[in-house]
């Protein structure tokens, strides 16, 4: 069982809903906070090549641009609710924090998340929605600034400048050897540094952005043929492939909200 859908709440991207008994999801990345909730089961994840868990009371909070996969750790699967937050809702300076404890053991927050989806699900709650997110911000906020021995570095300049370029392209694409030869790297050097500073090499994480491009033109209404060659895929089955190996479910039914 999934739905998606994107209320018109400012802040809030998307939101997620989903039952899945054997889907893994690859390594993958957002260009938004991914904060979500288990009601049933249990999630192993790993984030910055950590291991970590989710599930029961906890709130796990992922950062964007740091790669993370997802499967279940229970025979029954489990069932999760998610929030896509735009980046600006928490801020960059918190994405060091997040990665170093992306599971918060906090029944207020979490009480506060049921709360704002229930609020989301209902035509008309949007002020109710919009004040709930603001509280959960703050609390978001207190948790994670802690103390820390100085900012996290950056990520390998050649690897940024790499990233810059697959976001502008992520419709077009490009060949390595047209993003060497931009770059005035080594394929081989450029591979490398990407892959080392963000945790997936180019092709996935130029497939992970396609997949994030298809599925908010879904839900804006598009067909999956349209959205197909809109994000960048070749044709409507290149979508389903990827689309189902990322999300688990297909991208018309990923869209119809039952």
């Amino acid at each position: 069982m999934v739905r998606a859908w994107r209320p018109p709440v400012p802040g809030v991207v998307e939101v997620f809903h989903a039952h899945f008994t054997d889907h893994a999801y690859p390594a993958h990345t957002h260009d938004a906070w991914t904060l979500l909730i288990v009601d049933d089961g249990a999630i192993r994840f790993d984030l910055d090549r950590h291991h970590h868990g989710a599930g029961g009371s906890a709130v796990t909070l992922l950062p964007p641009h740091v790669p993370h996969d997802g499967r279940a750790a229970t025979p029954g699967g489990f069932r999760k609710r998610v929030l896509y937050l735009d980046p600006s809702v928490l801020g960059d300076d918190l994405i060091g924090s997040a990665v170093d404890e992306p599971t918060l053991l906090d029944r207020r927050l979490r009480q506060r998340l049921h709360q704002l989806h229930r609020a989301l699900d209902q035509p008309g709650d949007d002020l109710e929605a919009e004040s709930r997110l603001v509280l959960i911000r703050d609390r978001l906020r207190q948790r994670l600034r802690q103390p820390s021995d100085g900012p996290r570095p950056a990520p390998a300049a050649l690897a940024g400048r790499l990233r810059e370029l697959l976001d502008s392209r992520t419709t077009s694409g490009l060949t390595l050897r047209d993003a060497a030869a931009e770059l005035h790297a080594h394929p081989t050097h450029l591979v490398r540094s990407f892959t080392t500073a963000f945790g997936l090499p180019p092709h996935r994480y130029l497939t992970g952005r396609r997949v994030e491009l298809a599925r908010r033109l879904l839900l804006d209404g598009h067909r999956p043929a349209d959205v197909a060659t809109a994000a960048g895929f070749y044709d409507q089955a290149h979508l389903t492939r990827h689309f189902t190996r990322y999300l688990g479910v297909g991208p018309a039914r990923y869209a119809a909200r039952t």
